[in-house]
């Protein structure tokens, strides 16, 4: 069998799904033969009976990602079902082999141009095949494992280590970006910058253990407050900065109200311990966004912060951007 086990959960062996294949061949005896053959080794044979079926399977998101072609089949052959597939340009990547009785050098140079990954002539040996369609699983697990890597790298780029919230670098990027929608669309866009209270005197206090147990639980309030398509970033130390599109006056107050409130209901976790934690926040927003507003909504928003922190701390102050410069605190 080609399927291979996983991992063990609880001492039972848990095995892999069969990979899927489609098997794209418009001869009845070969497409039986090929199903007997796959089914053997422990693929989930998928089968199509021209190119127009192999092509709409291909194409779907959650289509298999080995192919087995035939050259020749009604509608497209398997060399345009090739091209059409490596149009796409997407991935998960799709591993591909042509069948092909053709044996000139010219035939297999324009299959491989195509875009398959190889082949193997009619009639064909199982032996042969059966090791090529291994060459191509080992192919597909490397992209596989080249793909996490990449995604894990883009990760630790955009998103800050302890509170996996996106960074300074990229919440900034959100909220221009939210700036450039919300002048196109004329529709408002606000900002929350939040600060923890005497947050300096929990890590003397409790050490610094106990202060980055309290800004991973920050963060996770913060975000569970939040409407979904809100972002959150860690804009510094024990600052959060919160953007939030189509956001104005009332409904941003009244989402930094609910912010503060989640801190001030329940006590933070610490080891050994509880302590109780405030938050303070000042609120900005546009009616009226420009695409290069979001340093002065940035000052206005930390304006009010500041009052906030000099008006006693765990309270909400706003400050509104009138127009593309200036602000006026209310």
């Amino acid at each position: 069998m080609e399927n291979c086990v996983d991992g063990q959960m609880g001492g039972s062996k848990v095995v892999a799904a069969p990979m899927q294949v489609l098997v794209a061949e418009d001869s009845p005896i070969f497409q039986r033969m090929l199903h007997h053959m796959l089914s053997k080794w422990g693929y989930d044979v998928v089968p199509a009976s021209d190119g127009e079926e192999a092509w709409h399977l291909l194409r779907n998101e959650n289509g298999p990602r080995l192919a087995i072609l035939d050259w020749m089949m009604p509608g497209l052959d398997g060399v345009e079902v090739c091209r059409k597939a490596r149009a796409l340009g997407r991935e998960p990547y799709t591993y591909i082999l042509l069948l092909t009785a053709r044996t000139e050098r010219s035939d297999l140079v324009e299959g491989m141009e195509a875009g398959a990954d190889d082949y193997v002539t009619k009639p064909f040996n199982a032996h042969e095949l059966r090791v090529r369609l291994r060459a191509g699983r080992r192919i597909l697990d490397l992209q596989e494992e080249l793909v996490r890597a990449r995604e894990a790298l883009r990760r630790q780029a955009t998103h800050d280590g302890l509170t996996g919230l996106w960074n300074r670098t990229a919440i900034l990027e959100v909220l221009k970006k939210e700036l450039v929608r919300g002048n196109r669309e004329s529709t408002p866009v606000a900002v929350l910058m939040a600060d923890l209270d005497h947050f300096k005197q929990v890590n003397d206090t409790h050490g610094h253990l106990a202060g980055d147990a309290v800004l991973q639980q920050a963060a996770r309030r913060m975000q569970s407050g939040l409407r979904r398509y809100d972002s959150l970033g860690r804009y510094g130390g024990e600052e959060f900065l919160a953007v939030l599109p189509g956001c104005e006056g009332a409904g941003a107050v009244a989402q930094a109200e609910r912010l503060r409130e989640s801190f001030r209901g329940q006590s933070f976790e610490l080891p050994g311990g509880s302590l109780a934690v405030t938050c303070s926040l000042g609120v900005s927003w546009t009616d009226a966004p420009q695409t290069d507003q979001a340093e002065a909504l940035l000052r206005s928003a930390d304006q009010a912060l500041y009052l906030a922190k000099d008006h006693g701390r765990n309270r909400v102050e706003i400050a509104w951007m009138e127009a593309a410069v200036g602000c006026s605190t209310l």
